[in-house]
């Protein structure tokens, strides 16, 4: 005998995850929060096993973390299905900002399968360093934004943690260099503060050589070994090195990549491409 799920109660799960709470989860998919905890006990009574540890703070199982994955990939294939056969697929304009050293590295291939999914919406892109896109979602110039926060002090959704990595050129000397050059995208860097902190801590001292919100000028410095920078180790371009504790730089936290969506209700187009987003990217890369 065939089994299925159903969509709108896998669905109402993977918003419940996301949200941490039955509530938030309503107001995500326009559900009261008894319809959403209904909604919750049916899937778990089809499947025989609980899917959220119901304590203080909502957490999920082990079955929920081994569903949720496998429920996103499903929830995106059934929208992408749907808009393709019906033609009733969203539309209209999507504003997202995104920091400028994940625009082509971790979002390219997943903003190419969104508009190739999703034709007749626009997308436009914002690229900027992480506070400022978190005020400019605030002050409603954005729909969503992908930002980069310390962990532990994430306000969006947590969709990745990796780690902060010092990076230098192939076989380059500029970390020996006292004070060390550091080049950073710009003066309002999410990792700047971090960063600053670490030297600081270890005494040692530094210069800048290049903030003005190019990455690619910043990675031409690093080239071209006139200073280091830090990325997250995920998004370190292939023919620059990781620079590792034995070097002497200091060690640098770990960030997480969360996503952040405006206040009041969005438009279907941007329900669609947050559900993409976290589909594609929210699997934690944390580095050992």
């Amino acid at each position: 005998m065939a089994r299925h799920f159903d969509i709108g109660l896998l669905r109402t799960f993977v918003a419940v995850a996301d949200h941490g709470g039955m509530t938030a989860a309503g107001k995500a998919v326009h559900l009261t929060q008894s319809a959403v905890s209904q909604q919750i006990a049916r899937l778990e009574a089809s499947i025989g096993r609980p899917l959220f540890v119901r304590d203080r703070q909502l957490r999920l199982t082990a079955a929920g973390e081994q569903m949720l994955g496998k429920a996103r990939r499903l929830l995106r294939l059934n929208d992408e299905m749907w808009a393709e056969m019906t033609g009733a697929g969203p539309e209209g304009r999507v504003r997202l900002g995104v920091p400028y050293d994940l625009v082509g590295t971790l979002l390219a291939p997943i903003l190419k399968g969104y508009v190739d999914a999703f034709p007749r919406v626009d997308v436009s892109l914002v690229a900027g360093a992480s506070p400022d896109l978190a005020a400019a979602l605030a002050d409603g110039e954005l729909d969503l934004a992908v930002v980069e926060e310390a962990v532990g002090t994430t306000r969006g959704e947590c969709l990745a943690v990796d780690r902060l990595v010092w990076v230098g050129a192939r076989g380059g000397s500029a970390y020996r260099k006292t004070p060390l050059p550091v080049s950073m995208v710009a003066p309002t860097c999410a990792f700047r503060p971090a960063v600053l902190a670490a030297l600081g801590e270890d005494g040692r001292e530094w210069r800048t050589v290049f903030e003005n919100g190019s990455i690619d000028a910043t990675a031409a410095t690093v080239r071209a070994d006139m200073a280091v920078t830090t990325w997250l180790a995920g998004t370190v371009p292939v023919d620059l090195d990781i620079l590792s504790v034995e070097t002497g730089l200091p060690e640098l936290p770990s960030f997480a990549i969360s996503l952040q969506v405006g206040a009041g209700r969005q438009s279907t187009a941007a329900e669609a491409l947050a559900r993409h987003i976290r589909g594609l990217l929210g699997r934690p890369r944390q580095a050992a």
